[in-house]
């Protein structure tokens, strides 16, 4: 069927950074997996490529173009090429939205320059210890000083993407104590320097997948947070947090459909080239139909994930449909992904194979951005149950 989703601009851009990642990304890519993240360098390749400014206004340093497809592009290009650009797409993917709707124009002004130029690496800190996806839940607090110049920030958080190379993290953090009528009221937004004194990184979390993917714990005693960092209105962060959610699983959602895609086509090398018995195994029927399965099931998620990539530019992607998006394109990548690393045979589990690295990448699919369980949950609410 012809696809429609993307037009000549957007495969121009493609081919444009199909030919970086075979020159840039895939010659050193074994390096970067056995040290456990992408060098701070490589970032200002990807600025230089114009991937950090597309979305940011053109006052700002960036081209204003108001699309998500190509984002969408670049998962499909790093998938078709078993490759990752580490924590970078939080820079972009996560982060950005909550700049560009939340910040004013001064706070723009200070920080556009730097992330569109990657002199300034942007990470988002929600998740504490102990809470996962219980937000309203967070322990790190932010106390406003007497005189309002300044918040005193001391608190955790853990399983933070991009949070090791990190320059600034927006941090969650309670403002206020939950009501008893509302436990999610009290939370605040900051940009929060991590230069500032009392602010940590622990560990470099050790991962399944997602292996040059920086993860890190981060800690804050006592950091000094200028009151111009806030982000947005007090008390007001748990509103905000909700509102980028349908693009954050839109986005776990194309990144999953586009690696089952990419798990087909290395499936498909791999048996034509593998010789046994005599004979290739992509020429045994049971090759051809397990194949033949897992294309129908990634046609039907890229359709899926057309489909709500259409809505979400247009305005119109709803909660629900963002879950059931993400819910069914996760799913099936797993089935799809783990049938085509059968078909390596043993060597589907070496990691010097994509195939292998794919299966470990993309397991977390269904725990962030919201677990498979929480999906379910949005969906049946949308449907009245």
């Amino acid at each position: 069927m012809r696809r429609t989703v993307f037009n000549e601009d957007h495969e121009s851009f493609r081919t444009t950074l199909r030919a970086f990642i075979a020159a840039e990304v895939v010659p050193h890519y074994p390096e970067w997996f056995e040290a456990g993240l992408v060098p701070r360098e490589f970032y200002f390749k990807l600025a230089e490529l114009g991937l950090f400014g597309i979305e940011v206004p053109e006052e700002y340093g960036g081209a204003g173009i108001d699309s998500f497809k190509y984002a969408a592009v670049q998962y499909e290009e790093t998938a078709r090429a078993g490759v990752s650009f580490g924590g970078s797409g939080v820079h972009v993917a996560l982060c950005l939205p909550y700049l560009l709707k939340l910040g004013t124009p001064q706070q723009l002004e200070r920080w556009m320059p730097g992330f569109v130029s990657g002199e300034t690496m942007f990470a988002i800190a929600m998740t504490e210890p102990g809470t996962g996806s219980d937000l309203a839940g967070m322990r790190t607090t932010a106390r406003r000083s007497e005189d309002g110049s300044h918040y005193v920030l001391n608190g955790a958080k853990t399983f933070i993407t991009g949070g090791y190379l990190a320059d600034r993290v927006i941090v969650c953090a309670r403002t206020s104590p939950p009501l008893e009528s509302d436990r999610r009221h009290g939370i605040s937004l900051f940009v929060v320097d991590t230069g500032l004194p009392g602010y940590a990184v622990g560990r470099k979390l050790d991962k399944l997948g997602l292996g040059t993917s920086d993860t890190a714990e981060l800690s804050f005693t006592d950091v000094v947070v200028p009151a111009e960092e806030l982000l947005g209105e007090e008390d007001e962060g748990f509103s905000y947090l909700g509102q980028n959610l349908p693009q954050e699983r839109l986005g776990i959602a194309y990144g999953a459909y586009a690696q089952a895609a990419a798990a087909v086509r290395f499936a498909q090398d791999y048996t034509e080239q593998r010789v046994v018995f005599g004979k290739e195994v992509a020429s045994f029927q049971n090759t051809k139909f397990e194949l033949a399965a897992c294309k129908a099931k990634v046609d039907a998620a890229q359709a899926v994930a057309d489909r709500a990539l259409e809505a979400l530019d247009a305005g119109e992607l709803t909660a629900a449909e963002a879950a059931s998006a993400k819910l069914f394109c996760t799913e099936i990548a797993s089935e799809v992904i783990d049938r085509c690393l059968q078909l390596h045979g043993g060597y589907g589990y070496m990691n010097e194979y994509p195939i292998a690295r794919l299966y470990a990448d993309s397991r977390v699919n269904r725990i962030y951005g919201g677990t498979s369980e929480v999906m379910k949950t949005i969906i049946a609410k949308a449907m009245g149950l």
